[in-house]
């Protein structure tokens, strides 16, 4: 009988153990989550703009039937620019807004909507939920006043979307409700491209640097007499398999430079090859141009 009520005095003890032990891991076990949708969902636009990559992250409400501008936001007063964390804006080079440089790296997008204008600013604290607890204008890098362009249709979610994209600049721009404005970005392509062509004709340049080089130069309105010997060489180191994209380029730099009788003479050969890849776009570019410069 002892030996028994041990065992049962024993058994009993590790049970509740054992209890004690389920508790604690019910405890420490994760809450369960629900999967459900954001109300603002989060967005990343990804864009080159030149040689300068620009990442945009932000989270975007929807109108929902509410007034925005003037209710939801106030006119007037410092925006975050979107929802939930600060909207940021990151760039790979050094830019320059409204004659600033502003240095590569991340930035916080902040705005003041009104009526006609907003105030629209990059701020270097980029690690606040929203509005910063103490505004410092010493953080302000770079800002404009933009215009306010209605547009015709209303956005239901907040946008922002990078536009009017050259070799050396964009407009980061900003839509909701029924209002666009826009921030222009210069970026420094110019720079980094003639750096590049330098370096790399000073070795052995292949058809494809001299083709890129002509193209640049044509494209940005520099040298053409230089743009001439590139696209002359790149098309010569070619010859034994010629490339209609490549003899396009060069009958309208040849054309950009006064040399009529040459662009036709290539526009001619990029037709017939062209035609043979059944590449229709470029058919009918080449004979538009042979059409504009009176070919025969």
């Amino acid at each position: 009988m002892v030996f028994f009520t041990n065992c049962q005095k024993k058994e009993t003890k590790e049970n509740t153990v054992k209890e004690e032990i389920k508790k604690e891991e019910v405890k420490k076990a994760p809450a369960a989550k629900v999967a459900a949708p954001a109300p603002s969902p989060f967005s990343t636009l990804e864009q080159k703009v030149g040689l300068t990559d620009v990442t945009i992250e932000y989270s975007r409400p929807s109108m929902r039937g509410r007034t925005i501008f003037g209710d939801l936001v106030p006119y007037g007063k410092t925006w975050r620019t979107g929802a939930n964390v600060n909207t940021k804006v990151t760039f790979s080079t050094n830019v320059t807004v409204n004659g600033k440089n502003v240095e590569k790296g991340t930035y916080a997008l902040y705005t003041v909507p009104n009526q006609k204008t907003w105030d629209i600013m990059l701020y270097k604290d980029a690690d606040n939920w929203g509005n910063p607890k103490e505004w410092d204008d010493a953080k302000v890098v770079a800002s404009i006043t933009a215009d306010v362009v209605k547009m015709p249709m209303k956005i239901e979610t907040f946008t922002i979307t990078l536009d009017d994209l050259t070799n050396n600049s964009g407009v980061i721009g900003i839509l909701w409700e029924d209002v666009y404005v826009g921030l222009p970005i210069e970026v420094p392509t110019d720079a980094a491209v003639m750096a590049s062509i330098d370096e790399v004709m000073k070795g052995s340049p292949n058809a494809r640097a001299y083709y890129d080089a002509a193209v640049y130069f044509k494209s940005e309105d520099k040298d053409i007499s230089k743009a001439v010997t590139w696209i002359d060489k790149a098309v010569e180191m070619s010859k034994d398999d010629p490339k209609f994209w490549m003899l396009r380029q060069q009958s309208l730099i040849h054309a950009k430079a006064g040399k009529t009788a040459t662009a036709i003479a290539a526009a001619k050969q990029s037709l017939e090859l062209a035609k043979k890849a059944g590449n229709d776009s470029y058919v009918k570019m080449n004979e538009n141009s042979l059409k504009e410069w009176g070919a025969k």
